[in-house]
């Protein structure tokens, strides 16, 4: 990343990583759960059409920091490795894919 491009998105950081943890806060428990794809996809078009691309990198990179802290958390707390982790996610991606 070039220092400009990384001074262009830092600047955008701070509200898009507040609008990802509202996203959040509205996404966790929401029922039926088949509105979170919908709901994340209206926050990335709402990011896209204020910051463009580079706005959906943010978000990307936002979501995956955060994701990979949890990962690491339950990890910790369930005493399995975080491969073990991600093969229980990827396992009910696949069993919600079966279902379909």
């Amino acid at each position: 990343m070039s220092e400009d491009e990384d001074t262009r998105l830092a600047r955008m950081t701070p509200e898009i990583s507040r609008r990802t943890l509202t996203l959040l806060r509205g996404l966790a428990g929401l029922e039926p759960p088949e509105r979170v794809p919908v709901e994340a996809m209206d926050t990335a078009d709402e990011i896209l059409a204020e910051y463009g691309t580079d706005g959906l990198r943010v978000l990307v990179m936002t979501l995956a920091a955060w994701a990979t802290a949890q990962i690491e958390n339950v990890s910790e707390l369930s005493g399995r490795s975080h491969e073990a982790v991600l093969d229980a996610m990827e396992l009910a991606c696949l069993e919600a894919g079966a279902e379909e």
